[in-house]
């Protein structure tokens, strides 16, 4: 690919909160891992991810991700952040085990920011939104079972259709005596199109794939329309830690990393609000690295985050005020402790006192069976031990979340297992 030479000027923006009177260049030409990629902005006007003409960047936005995530990038090694690579982290056995199952071909593809496997699975639908190679639907294909379904959506036809050459062969690999995984070239943003109904799916998951699209709400509202009431959608994407300046928000290296369409991560409550979700749920963040020297000029002050949320789609009807919970153990993979966000983890047997959204969404859920819920002042027997019945502190920042996981794996003493021995975990 040929880049252009010397600088040129781009529209201004009226939506744009860059510097005033400021100029876009092209980059020179960046090698990463021996591929080269042409570093230069989008010559057409972008708009906020909340604007409300979001589909003049459609086009033009739609067809770099597909030329970028189906030709440039040939296996994750070929990224320059460490936006769209998983950071490593304690995984489950049986997640563990099924990642083992998935090809290796379908493996290599994978460009996602976080584990996207929630818990409770079986005989679930669920619906992945940018599956690209399908990594993500084969694993929990395995998890849901036979008589559970995956689904997964992506606009990129080289992407699906490697996704779709290893259907037989997973599920050979697992068993199966039919495939439950379905793979749609379609639009994230337009579910309806790709036949999607409504209230159809238990659980909707995405991977580094939001960002992509410039119309977030969009996304989110088809997602909330084809999620059952109780049900969630649990996704990783990238966010930024105010709101970008026009020469990120129009680079096309930029945008192709998960950086340039990436949301400051306030909006994202605002729009959960308005949908009508509960407000998000904050699981896992991750400081993001910049590889390369000339993306970091790019960037400048702007810090960006991996960060797993959890959003449910609850009725109206269940708890009003705090309540205490008790978890009474056995799901797969957390037997005896359920870390259900950044702020709650639930030992079997103990009693845990939880705010009402928390309390609304337990009861709501499928993870209802799981629990016993009663109200602040009724007994509850437990055979365990009880934890203070505090307020807590509610962490909702994800960049908060990651200062404080970069400060625990900086006093991480590792032990014989491979775990962590610090103030919170004894050896």
């Amino acid at each position: 690919m040929e880049v252009r030479p010397g600088p040129r000027p781009v529209p201004r923006d009226p939506w744009s909160r860059g510097r005033a009177g400021s100029r876009l260049r092209p980059l020179r030409r960046a090698e990463v891992h021996q591929v080269e990629v042409e570093v230069e902005v989008v010559t057409e006007p972008s708009r906020c991810s909340h604007s409300s003409s979001p589909s003049l960047l459609l086009t033009p936005l739609s067809s770099l991700c597909q030329t970028y995530y189906g030709q440039v990038l040939k296996k994750s090694a070929d990224l320059q952040t460490n936006a769209c690579v998983t950071t490593a982290r304690p995984v489950p056995k049986h997640i563990r085990e099924a990642l083992q199952n998935v090809h290796e071909e379908v493996a290599l593809r994978y460009y996602g920011c976080g584990l996207v496997i929630p818990e409770h699975l079986e005989n679930c639908w669920i619906l992945d939104l940018g599956s690209g190679s399908g990594r993500d639907c084969y694993v929990l294909s395995q998890l849901v079972g036979e008589k559970g379904h995956v689904t997964g959506i992506d606009m990129t036809k080289g992407q699906v259709e490697v996704a779709e050459k290893y259907l037989d062969y997973h599920m050979k690999k697992y068993g199966f005596q039919s495939s439950n995984v379905t793979f749609i070239h379609g639009y994230i943003e337009k579910l309806g199109q790709a036949g999607i109904k409504n209230e159809s799916y238990d659980i909707v998951v995405s991977n580094c794939v939001i960002n992509l699209v410039p119309d977030k709400q969009q996304v989110l509202q088809e997602a909330y329309r084809v999620l059952k009431y109780g049900g969630e959608l649990y996704f990783s994407d990238v966010y930024v830690s105010l709101e970008l300046p026009e020469e990120i928000r129009t680079h096309k290296v930029l945008w192709g990393e998960c950086l340039g369409g990436a949301l400051y991560w306030k909006e994202l409550a605002i729009l959960a609000q308005k949908i009508g979700f509960c407000p998000p749920r904050l699981v896992t963040a991750n400081h993001i690295s910049i590889q390369n020297k000339e993306l970091e000029r790019v960037i400048g002050d702007c810090r960006f985050v991996s960060a797993t949320f959890r959003l449910f789609k609850c009725s109206k009807t269940g708890p009003a005020r705090r309540c205490q919970v008790i978890y009474s153990g056995g799901i797969t993979g957390h037997e005896k402790e359920l870390m259900f966000d950044a702020n709650f983890t639930f030992k079997e047997g103990e009693i845990v006192e939880v705010d009402e959204e928390t309390a609304a969404i337990l009861k709501n859920s499928r993870f209802a069976q799981d629990f016993l819920i009663r109200p602040i002042g009724e007994k509850l027997s437990t055979s365990g031990g009880c934890s203070a019945l505090e307020l807590k502190v509610i962490i909702t920042d994800p960049f908060k979340l990651a200062e404080e996981s970069d400060s625990m794996k900086s006093r991480c003493v590792p032990d014989a297992a491979g775990g962590c021995c610090g103030t919170k975990k004894s050896c």
